[in-house]
């Protein structure tokens, strides 16, 4: 379950919305004697990556120190668990035959089981396990021709949490045909992972970017909160700005990155329920205490649209543009709108949402 981020994460004044540039040096901006460090690793997860430390400016050597260490946590976490390497834990567990015990890191049967359950809490809207049908839909677009009805239930009965058993030492599946695909899940992961190395490292504070996503802990040198410019997915310009004391946000949607097949437009998102493509909102962004969590919520409420807001977990939030062009409306959570520090415009109250096309056919 694969999804591109398209939030503008920008720390005020430091990073540049949207693409994840630092303007920060090394003897950047700060205040109080803090600065913040920053790094830029390349290609991780096929992605843009700022990771910033902030330090009192006479040890910054920690600060490298950290930067090196979370680096060290994303690109292990993009070894074990990337299908685009064939060497990877989740590629080997994928081209496993049935029956064959399959050895696992402690990280990959972590997010196998967190990945487990978020089909549960979601409703069947997040299931990493769609992996043929996210290999039918690949074929799809290279043949530019959509898949029939008997084709999209072959692909879906091919795979599912039925056919894969996991234990503390891997996995084992039940059938040959169960593959997973953890794009949905193990950027979030890997994030989490990164920041807890930032704090373990001793930092004041801390931002981890991948691709849009991020995690922030502690205080930016020049302000008590980060603050992270949400992109506007219908315009150029921003839709407003979060204020977070600390926390995690992603972003989910299909306005940035989609797919033409016989001339009709489709999401990269999957929705697991029906096999098709998700149509039910061009953005989606959400704020919770982790990663991992705002990565799944980010990818189901694509997938659902505003009525999976009565499934969201305690301290999640989220916000969801949906409709097109000028016919678009605005719908958050409760607990969303004080985060916001410019007003949002044409927001409709989540509770009066007028029906979407979750789970209907593209």
């Amino acid at each position: 379950m694969r999804k591109d981020t398209f939030l503008g994460a920008a720390l005020i004044l430091a990073l540049a919305a949207l693409t994840g540039v630092a303007l920060w040096q090394t003897a950047g901006r700060h205040a109080g004697g803090r600065v913040a460090v920053t790094r830029h690793p390349e290609r991780i997860m096929g992605t843009t990556c700022t990771l910033a430390a902030v330090v009192n400016s006479r040890d910054t050597a920690r600060a490298e120190d950290a930067l090196r260490r979370a680096e060290s946590v994303l690109r292990a976490v993009e070894a074990r668990m990337s299908v685009w390497l064939a060497d990877s834990e989740i590629s080997r567990l994928n081209a496993a035959s049935a029956a064959e015990q399959v050895p696992l890191s402690r990280d990959t049967v972590a997010v196998l089981r967190a990945a487990r359950d978020a089909a549960d809490q979601t409703g069947g809207a997040f299931d990493a396990t769609i992996g043929p049908l996210i290999e039918l839909w690949k074929r799809a677009a290279e043949r530019d021709r959509v898949p029939t009805q008997a084709e999209l239930d072959e692909a879906r009965a091919a795979s599912h949490w039925d056919l894969i058993e996991l234990t503390d030492a891997g996995a084992v599946k039940r059938g040959a045909s169960a593959r997973v695909d953890l794009g949905g899940i193990a950027k979030g992961y890997a994030i989490d992972r990164a920041a807890q190395a930032l704090h373990r490292a001793g930092v004041a504070g801390g931002l981890v970017d991948l691709g849009g996503d991020l995690k922030c802990f502690g205080e930016p040198p020049d302000d008590p909160h980060w603050t992270v410019e949400v992109k506007n997915p219908l315009g150029v310009t921003r839709l407003s700005r979060l204020r977070l004391a600390g926390g995690a946000v992603c972003t989910s949607g299909s306005y940035a990155r989609f797919t033409v097949i016989e001339g009709e437009r489709y999401s990269h998102i999957i929705d697991p329920r029906t096999g098709r493509p998700a149509d039910a909102a061009p953005s989606v962004t959400v704020i919770a205490r982790s990663a991992l969590s705002a990565d799944i919520w980010a990818t189901a409420l694509s997938v659902t649209g505003p009525h999976g807001f009565k499934r969201l977990p305690k301290g999640v939030e989220a916000l969801i543009v949906a409709g097109t062009g000028e016919d678009h409306r605005i719908l958050c959570t409760d607990g969303c709108r004080p985060l916001f520090m410019d007003p949002l415009p044409r927001v409709t109250p989540a509770g009066s949402a007028p029906p979407t096309r979750a789970g209907s056919s593209p």
